[in-house]
Order: C-alpha cells, then structure tokens, then sequence
C-alpha cells in the first residue's frame, strides 16, 4: 500500500501572521492549501518560530528578528493541518529564550506532534522523532547549522547543532549516533532534517551536495532542506531524493522580486511497499494575505521553469501533470 508523505518549507508563524490569524479560525493560514494538506498520509514541517506567550527576546548576541506565536491558536492551526512532526533545529525557536523553547516542547508534546531538533539538553535535541502514517514507521531527526550561539549542551537547552562538514569527525560521529538511535526502532523510512546555509541564495554549496550523499549513504530515505528562503534544485541519489531546500511554505516576509521567496512547492512523497521512495509530487504555491494558496497559473508556471532549471545540474527533469511537477524515483 502506497503512503503520500507531504513536507513544506519554512512555517512562520509569528509577528504578522501571529497578528492575523489570532482574530481568524486557526485552518485559515493554510488558505486554499488546507484539503491537500489533509490529505497527506503524513505531514512535516520545519517550524520557523516558537509557540509561547511568555518570555524576552534574545539578547545576549545580535538578532535582528524574532519569531513567536501564540499556542492558542498556533496548535489548533498545526493540528487542523493535520501536521505529524515539526523540525525545531533551526535559528528562531530559541528566539524567546529558554522559556519560549521549553513552551514550544511543552505545547507539541501536549498536542502529540511529534518533534525534534531542540530541547532541554543536547541529548533530548538530538533525539529522533518516530511517527506512524498507516501501517508505516517513520523515523525523524532534525539538525541545523545556524546560529551556533543556540546549541543545546549537555546541561542547556538549545538546538541540535552540527557543522556541515562530512570531513569533521565529530560531526560524522553525532550524526551516526543520532541515525542509529533513529534506526533502534526500526523505522520504514528515515527522513533528516537540515536547516542549513545562508539565506536568499538559489543553490546549494557543493559541500552540501557531499553532506546529503553521505547521509543518504548512511541510509537515509530522504533529505529535508530549509533555511534559504528560496528553494533549490532536487537531487536523485541511489534513489532517493535530497531536497536542498524546500523554501517558504507561510510567512510575512518582504518579497524579492527576483528571487519570489514567497513561492515554493508542497513536496509529496509517494511510499511504496518496503518504505522505499517512488515519487516525488511538486504542487506549486504561493504566499499572500500571510497564508499559503495554491500559487496562480503565472506563479505555478514561474515555479516550475525555475526548479527545472535549478535541477538541471543535478540531472534531474521532471514529468507535468496539470500545474505540478512530478519526479520519479528510480535508482
């Protein structure tokens, strides 16, 4: 039996949209995407905020922004989505300091969404999430190079923090760890989550390139990229897709022109017998009125000619189906 798993991009629900949607029904920030999102089998998301009322800001080293919103509408929105597991390793969740992180654990934990990427020390940060879609176990883990200044230690919350280097030892070391833990519970599918890299540019540096290989060499089923705003081109390694970034999925960001950071995809992922990857579906969508739509003829068009070209240098050509995109996975 064939499962559809569904991730986004970047999900922002703070400042504007958090000022929006607290006087709208939760449902309403995912506009005229909200049925497609239901009907994923599994849904995930990086969550591009932390879901508090309380705490500062953080000012022990320059931010120039920080991102929360209120739970008592936030959860209800994640849950109407249908949202199976969020990514926290990335460089806002720690934006209210520690007690806006811990809110953020609290409130998902009490909502049963699944979560990793944070938490109260380095080990529960890096714990693996494990997720059951139908008859299927998925296992999650979630780790950022940004803002190094939010990594969890032994003894502090934070972030799971590592560099990007398939060189570095250490990181070679803390990823396995993190993997084989994943694996314990013998999960179908293996996803990892990489919140990684500057923001605003339109390809991946070719040491990423080296990073999702080897993790896919470790075997991983699926790299999950965020954090540029833009989306990149796709990669297809022995079968199994990398994902360098999958852009912005809701937000209230200004809006580049050129780069049009508030247009991206809904990546679907057809699961086959085995857990192994078959398909991958690219429905276009677009940002505006700080909810995600499905984008407009014009922007679906934009949309595609851009991650056709952008996956050009990875070999990797698309097939159409009506205004999405659609990648076969073949080793």
């Amino acid at each position: 039996m064939s499962h559809r798993i569904g991730f986004t991009g970047d999900v922002m629900l703070g400042r504007l949209v958090d000022e929006r949607h607290r006087r709208r029904s939760p449902e309403a920030v995912w506009g005229t995407m909200l049925d497609r999102l239901r009907a994923c089998d599994g849904l995930f998301v990086n969550l591009e905020c932390c879901l508090s009322s309380r705490g500062e800001p953080w000012r022990r080293t320059y931010r120039p922004f920080h991102f929360r919103a209120n739970p008592k509408w936030a959860i209800p929105a994640l849950e109407s989505a249908g949202v199976d597991a969020c990514a926290l390793a990335n460089n806002h969740v720690f934006d209210f300091e520690t007690v806006g992180l811990t809110d953020t654990l609290d409130e998902l934990d009490a909502a049963e969404i699944a979560r990793s990427g944070a938490g109260r020390t380095l080990e529960e940060a890096l714990e693996p999430a494990h997720v059951t879609v139908g008859d299927r176990t998925i296992g999650f883990v979630s780790l950022t190079d940004n803002v190094p200044e939010y990594a969890a230690d032994e003894s502090s919350p934070g972030t799971a923090y590592v560099d990007i280097d398939v060189e570095d030892a250490r990181t070679r070391t803390t990823v396995r760890e993190t993997l084989d833990r994943a694996r314990s519970k013998s999960p179908d599918l293996l996803i990892v989550s990489l919140h990684w890299g500057p923001n605003m540019v339109e390809r991946p540096p070719e040491s990423f390139g080296r990073f999702g290989r080897w993790l896919v060499d470790q075997g991983v089923d699926v790299v999950y990229g965020h954090s540029a705003h833009v989306f990149h081109g796709i990669e297809v390694y022995e079968g199994r897709p990398i994902l360098y970034d999958t852009g912005d999925f809701v937000d209230d960001y200004a809006v580049d022109d050129d780069l049009r950071n508030d247009r991206s995809f809904l990546f679907e992922l057809s699961v086959g017998d085995g857990g192994r990857p078959s398909e991958l579906r690219l429905q276009p969508v677009e940002i505006f009125d700080v909810a995600v739509h499905e984008a407009s003829t014009d922007a679906a068009a934009w949309c595609r000619a851009r991650m056709r070209a952008r996956s050009e240098e990875f070999g990797t050509s698309f097939e159409r189906d009506g205004e999405a995109l659609v990648l076969p996975l073949t080793e």
